[in-house]
């Protein structure tokens, strides 16, 4: 039986006078340490709103709460990044934890295994839910809140998609069949990804059924079931329940095993538009991986229309953006990666008037020089010439080099193409791609 997730139900509200207070009072890191301090003065609700409403205000997607032998301290993830913000007594962690376990459903006596749970925060008419993890640690229970705010979902033309990308999206997720695969490690903005295919192909005349792990944000018209594999509902029963739902288009949240892969393949065989994710490192490494999976490569290349792999760099700081002329190792990283780039991409021109944005620091960005975050890409088109070419098994190497001959721009290119549109740093590219 399929597991279909209510929404939170338990929550924290946070009043228009409180959530006014906040946003005057939190501006960043700083002002949030002040506004825990000052909070810790009250009871347990007070600190907990400000906590999260601080958090919410500045955009973090978690809140740490790490327990220490003699205290708890609080860490918050900005655009990837985790800072630390402040530390709290452990009287105050205690009650803090309880009333986090109360408000989540999680059992407030167990301590010594993790627990998942999940409660609402409203905040006048936005409600955010927040998935709440604890983990049993040496000084006591860590807690993670992964805040799940509405605002994060973004359409498909906000990804930060080149012109060519965009308008291959655009037409590769209108097809009526075939599957297309999102690679990247935990946190590249996957989810965000699919969750903006199905955005933009929804209409009344469409059935979309989704299986994940977990349901992240709720979308309306979207039929949206999650697996519990306590109850035998993992990805591959999921999948073959679905099946039987007359769906138009299918979403699963990732394929792990052979019998998901080959379920899956054949769903796209067959008349279905899937979208799914692999951990991979690039484009290319997808067909490598679906083989290890599936075992018959006959299937794979009839099957994927679009195989794409992803990361999510720091946009620089519109605030404190320092503009520099880039150096002579700048200038060879840049030219070095945008030669033999295809002329289908639309790359800015390297002139002696070139300036590059460079990393400083305010306020505004919590002193890191960064705020937001954007995707950088590549994308391997399956057509014909690359289906051929996948029978012939080839390398993971062999099959990258095929598919740049072919027009692909890699995930760095795309990142020195931001950089030289003002968008990012060549320290952030590097930093997220490893070259």
């Amino acid at each position: 039986m399929a597991e279909n997730t209510k929404k939170a139900t338990e929550g924290v509200e946070i009043s228009s006078k409180k959530d006014s207070e906040i946003k005057k009072k939190i501006k960043n890191i700083l002002d949030m340490k002040e506004g825990i301090k000052q909070s810790s003065l009250k009871n347990v609700s007070d600190i907990l709103e400000v906590i999260l409403g601080g958090a919410i205000i500045l955009g973090s997607s978690d809140i740490h709460i790490e327990a220490e032998e003699e205290q708890a301290k609080i860490r918050v993830r900005n655009d990837g990044i985790l800072q630390d913000v402040t530390t709290l007594s452990r009287e105050v962690y205690e009650k803090i934890l309880s009333r986090i376990k109360l408000l989540s459903g999680i059992k407030l006596n167990i301590t010594d295994r993790p627990q998942d749970g999940r409660f609402s925060v409203f905040l006048g008419s936005l409600t955010i839910e927040i998935r709440v993890s604890t983990l049993p640690s040496e000084y006591g229970e860590s807690v993670v809140l992964r805040i799940l705010n509405p605002k994060s979902l973004i359409n498909l033309d906000a990804l930060g998609l080149r012109a060519d990308l965009l308008n291959l999206f655009k037409k590769e997720i209108k097809k009526p069949n075939g599957m297309i695969i999102v690679t990247g490690p935990t946190g590249s903005g996957k989810t965000t990804t699919l969750y903006a295919f199905l955005k933009q192909i929804d209409k009344p005349e469409i059935k979309i059924i989704t299986i994940e792990d977990p349901i992240e944000y709720h979308l309306e018209g979207i039929s949206q079931t999650q697996v519990n594999p306590a109850r035998g509902y993992d990805f591959a029963t999921g999948l073959q329940s679905i099946m039987r739902q007359d769906p138009d288009v299918i979403l699963v949240g990732e394929i792990r095993d052979s019998k998901t892969c080959q379920i899956a393949l054949q769903a796209a065989l067959t008349g279905h538009l899937v979208f799914s994710t692999l951990h991979t490192n690039d484009a290319a490494g997808t067909v490598a991986r679906l083989t290890s999976l599936e075992g018959n490569l006959v299937n794979i290349g009839p099957a994927i229309n679009l195989a794409i792999a992803q990361r999510l760099v720091r946009k620089i700081c519109p605030k404190c953006v320092q503009l520099k002329t880039p150096g002579a190792q700048d200038l060879t990283k840049i030219k070095k990666a945008l030669s033999g780039i295809s002329k289908t991409v639309k790359a800015p021109k390297i002139t002696s008037k070139l300036k590059i944005p460079q990393a400083k620091g305010c306020k505004q960005c919590n002193f890191t020089g960064y705020r937001g975050r954007i995707g950088i890409f590549e994308a391997i088109l399956i057509d014909d010439d690359m289906e051929g070419f996948i029978l012939k098994n080839p390398s993971i190497a062999a099959f990258k080099s095929e598919a740049i001959k072919k027009g692909m721009s890699t995930i760095y290119q795309d990142g020195i193409i931001k950089v030289l549109e003002g968008l990012t740093t060549i320290e952030e590219v590097e930093r997220v791609t490893g070259e």
